[in-house]
């Protein structure tokens, strides 16, 4: 909402006819406060579409897959719609060396869990977003290493 006010804001003093109900913007000089709100409110606009069509096409989401009695682990996302619209990750559970636990804190904090690799790649996990509680995170650290009979490093 707030892109598209700063963008008829731009046009209504571009063209002078006011097209918000709430301000008058055909105040402001075209150059250069009408020229920078229009500029800003397309920006917002396409910012907003970007995220919008990110959480429509579910971008990051699907799923993690451990099987014993295959002995494969298949890690799904899904990625931007086009040629390459799936992500797939697959590779054998005596591949894994370790289960990792990142924890940073601070500004801008991070919980995640890894599967680290023989050949030391590291596969993240987590979802992203909103960091889960440290206790969670534990556990299912603690579940995961068990359950591949691997160690549990970072904790």
């Amino acid at each position: 909402m707030g892109g598209t006010g700063f963008l008829l804001s731009g046009i209504s003093s571009y063209t002078q006819i006011n097209l918000l109900p709430f301000a008058d913007p055909t105040q402001l000089i075209f150059l250069p406060q009408g020229l920078v709100m229009g500029l800003y409110g397309s920006a917002a606009l396409l910012l907003a579409l970007y995220l919008w069509l990110v959480i429509l096409w579910d971008v990051g989401g699907g799923y993690n897959e451990f099987s014993k009695e295959t002995g494969k682990i298949q890690i799904f996302r899904w990625g931007f719609p086009g040629k390459n619209r799936q992500v797939e990750f697959t590779c054998q559970t005596e591949d894994v060396q370790s289960v990792r636990v990142d924890i940073q804190e601070g500004f801008n904090p991070r919980r995640a869990l890894y599967l680290r690799l023989k050949d030391r790649r590291e596969i993240p996990l987590t979802r992203v977003g909103q960091p889960m509680p440290l206790s969670e995170l534990e556990n299912q650290g603690a579940e995961l290493a068990k359950f591949l009979q691997v160690p549990l490093e970072g904790l």
